[in-house]
């Protein structure tokens, strides 16, 4: 066996006298710690949780984008068009608002065919369409439209024939969409519905 080069050190054959010293400096400097921690603790303790909150979006919403002044893939020549009706909510789970707008041609009487449009906003960028839910070529009316839970909800209102007047659609669609993976799915409610039974 060989032994250390190093000299014996001197706590080795320490007396208990030794030890109450060594244990009283210890309690005095945890103690002096625990005085001074406090402020600095709830500083960093407060800085966390702010991380915390802001990464788990309960820190304020950014607000919805704003359908007015988008361009809507709507031809409606020299009328224009008008947001029907609009709701906003988190639709594909990033933490940020996205509006779902009702937009149909304005006129001066009548009802026009309506789409459904998803805009969202990327940072500093201005509001853009991103999916068009129901497209006005399909001739329907929309109402009822809703953001809940990350779905949209909308009734939609439609014609069985040429021959029904345009006042009165004759056919009602109960329709849900919601983003998975990259697309909105939509999901009707029972076919064959009329308008007249709502």
């Amino acid at each position: 066996m060989q032994t250390s080069a190093l000299p014996d050190l001197a706590h080795t054959d320490a007396q208990p006298v030794h030890w109450l010293a060594t244990a009283t400096a210890m309690a005095a400097v945890v103690a002096a710690a625990g005085l001074l921690q406090p402020d600095a603790a709830t500083a960093t303790a407060s800085a966390s949780e702010h991380r915390v909150t802001t990464q788990h979006g309960s820190a304020p919403a950014a607000a919805a984008p704003d359908p007015a002044g988008v361009a809507f893939p709507l031809d409606c020549g020299a009328a224009g068009h008008t947001v029907a009706d609009r709701a906003s909510g988190d639709l594909d789970g990033d933490g940020g608002p996205e509006t779902v707008a009702v937009v149909r041609c304005a006129a001066g009487s009548g009802t026009p065919p309506s789409g459904i449009y998803v805009v969202t906003r990327a940072s500093g960028a201005a509001p853009r369409v991103v999916a068009t839910l129901v497209d006005p070529a399909r001739k329907l009316n929309v109402t009822d439209l809703a953001v809940r839970h990350g779905r949209v909800s909308a009734t939609l209102l439609g014609y069985s024939s040429a021959d029904v007047p345009r006042c009165c659609p004759d056919e009602l669609e109960s329709a849900t969409w919601q983003w998975k993976g990259n697309a909105f799915i939509k999901s009707a409610g029972p076919a064959g519905g009329t308008a007249r039974d709502a």
